[in-house]
């Protein structure tokens, strides 16, 4: 191979490398840092294959959303109660230049937002009562307003300071020490227990009410019922004699024999004995036939 050659070779070998230490590309989901002897140059945030110097280096960092889920700590409310609060933080590198300058990396980034948000969540949770944050009813609940404050406030800091945006911060879980559980149960079950005794005795009252109601309404049916008994007891009476007059005025003797015949039929069966008189009114008709009868 021949000088020349050798020459030609190399020039586009260093050619080369040239171009790829001059080139690079950016993804959407980063941010690029040029940095030149260490010392920040730019931020590239535009996708795409960008042009550097080849003594320049480039320092790439994830645009998107990350979470930060700190260790629950304890905080005490205006009320002199304590809570465990397990919160998050979602956030993300908004300015890299200052990132790097101010903080670095990930990891002493969240060390940072730890004392921002522990800091904030401390003061905020000191100007509010625990039923404001613990509480059936949802107007009477402060705690997302409580939060919405926070984040503005943490994110104005942050991004000064530190070049990261916090988009949110929220509570995964409010609980109470271990010591105060106890007693804060204890209470729960006698709060409980006077308002079941409420109930019970409410509903005996109304019980009571609704067994009043039910005795007098059945007396007054009752009372109907018997009041219509007898009328209509009456009328049948009434109508009974009305027949019994009708029949006994067509025919006296045919009417005495039925009546006659009707009280034996009451009287006598195959399990009665009776001793009387042969001249007795009541066997007469027995001994006499209808010569009884008359």
């Amino acid at each position: 191979m021949t000088t020349k050659k050798k020459y030609a070779l190399a020039t586009g070998a260093f050619a080369l490398l040239l171009t790829y230490l001059s080139l690079y590309s950016v993804r959407e989901t980063e941010f690029a840092l040029v940095t030149q002897f260490g010392r920040p140059v730019r931020t590239v945030s535009n996708a795409g294959l960008h042009v550097k110097w080849p003594f320049q280096s480039i320092l790439w960092f994830d645009r998107r959303l990350r979470i930060y889920n700190p260790r629950p700590s304890e905080f005490l409310t205006r009320d002199k109660k304590n809570l465990v609060i397990d919160n998050y933080v979602a956030w993300r590198i908004e300015d890299p230049n200052r990132f790097v300058q101010s903080v670095g990396d990930t990891s002493a980034a969240e060390m940072r937002l730890h004392d921002i948000i522990w800091s904030g969540l401390s003061a905020s949770l000191g100007t509010q009562d625990l039923e404001t944050l613990v509480s059936a009813t949802p107007d009477k609940a402060q705690a997302a307003p409580m939060l919405d404050l926070l984040t503005a406030t943490a994110d104005r800091a942050a991004l000064e300071q530190y070049g990261i945006r916090i988009v949110d911060v929220r509570i995964k879980r409010l609980n109470l020490p271990e010591q105060n559980k106890q007693s804060v149960f204890a209470r729960m079950r006698a709060e409980r227990e006077r308002i079941a005794m409420q109930y019970r005795a409410e509903g005996e009252q109304q019980a009571l009410i609704l067994r009043a109601s039910a005795d007098r309404q059945k007396e007054e049916i009752i009372s109907s019922a018997y009041k219509d008994a007898e009328k209509v007891r009456g009328q049948g009476d009434a109508e009974a004699t009305r027949i019994y007059g009708q029949a006994y005025s067509k025919n006296p003797q045919f009417y005495k024999l039925l009546r006659t015949l009707e009280s034996y039929k009451k009287v006598l069966d195959d399990k009665t004995t009776i001793i009387l008189n042969s001249d007795s009114e009541l066997l007469r008709v027995l001994t006499r036939g209808e010569a009884g009868a008359k």
